[in-house]
């Protein structure tokens, strides 16, 4: 598969040269836009919503909504100072265990690969990890976002997962959910009795080739149909580059004294991760009602089926 990243991973003072690798890949059914008249693709025009008008990228600069019809224009220069410094490290800041992390959290997995003779090291993480039925919490750079993540061993294999941030997840409290417990919510043994039954019955091994995503299946059969009947038309595309990102990964030194010094410096104990500092938003500025569910840059959304 192609590699999407080279790096290292960093725990203590020993780095582990890896590269990630795309552990899923998208399936759903891309629907292009094409001219019925002419079968040529669609593209998208830059528009100036309160007049209708096309402008050129030019005339476009980026703003953050700070209160309702309230903007704060950046400038290029000023995005590019706050990207977070590129390291080419996946930091481990602490373990936990293996079972503490919702599932809410996970947002997307990378299978993570030994490089430049790195199998040793990268063998000694993940058997411990799988021995001691922990997790490595991390922050990693790829291209110029900063992401919290879980490195998890599976099987032979270390998964990064990306994590939410904790900003990210909405609190339970605004939901209207029952009281935990089966007296608490009204619930008697034998409607408890049947529903365990039920779930028995119904339990088995998990086999995810057991489930396909029937929309596109049937898209396809019937794109498939068409294409021998004949139904075909002629659509030139653009080519699409691909960027890969080609750094070499971090040299190894002897293991044993990586260990050995790591132990001496504390670092057998789990570091405390960094905590971002409370704040309150009307200790600092008026509320700001949209700002955290927009992105500082836009870009047009191609129409896809999922």
């Amino acid at each position: 598969s192609r590699v999407l990243w080279k790096g290292a991973i960093s725990f203590g003072l020993v780095h582990i040269p890896v590269a990630l690798h795309s552990a899923t890949s998208e399936s759903g059914v891309d629907f292009d836009w094409l001219d019925k008249r002419s079968m040529d693709p669609v593209g998208y025009k830059r528009i100036n919503k309160r007049t209708g008008k096309e402008i050129t990228k030019e005339n476009i600069v980026k703003g953050v909504e700070y209160e309702d019809g309230q903007y704060v224009v950046l400038s290029e220069e000023e995005i590019k100072s706050a990207y977070p410094k590129t390291t080419q490290t996946i930091e481990i800041e602490s373990f936990v265990p293996n079972t503490e992390i919702p599932f809410v959290y996970l947002e997307r997995p990378y299978y993570v690969a030994p490089i430049n003779k790195g199998q040793k090291v990268y063998a000694l993480l993940r058997d411990t990890l799988l021995k001691t039925q922990r997790v490595g919490i991390a922050r990693v750079i790829i291209q110029t976002k900063q992401h919290l993540a879980v490195l998890v061993p599976s099987g032979p294999v270390l998964v990064l997962d990306l994590l939410r941030w904790g900003a990210d997840i909405r609190p339970i409290e605004e939901l209207d959910l029952p009281p935990v417990g089966a007296k608490a919510a009204g619930l008697s043994d034998k409607e408890m009795a049947m529903a365990k039954q039920l779930v028995d019955d119904m339990t088995g091994k998990w086999d995810p080739n057991q489930f396909t995503d029937s929309f596109k299946d049937d898209i396809m059969a019937l794109v498939e149909r068409k294409a021998k009947e004949g139904k075909l038309e002629s659509v030139e595309q653009p080519e699409e580059g691909e960027e890969t990102e080609s750094r070499s990964g971090a040299k190894i030194i002897d293991l044993t004294e990586l260990l050995q010094r790591s132990l001496r410096k504390g670092g057998g104990d789990a570091p405390k991760a960094k905590a971002a500092p409370k704040t309150k938003a009307s200790a600092k500025a008026p509320a700001r009602k949209k700002t955290a569910a927009k992105s500082a840059s836009h870009s047009p959304a191609r129409r896809r089926a999922a």
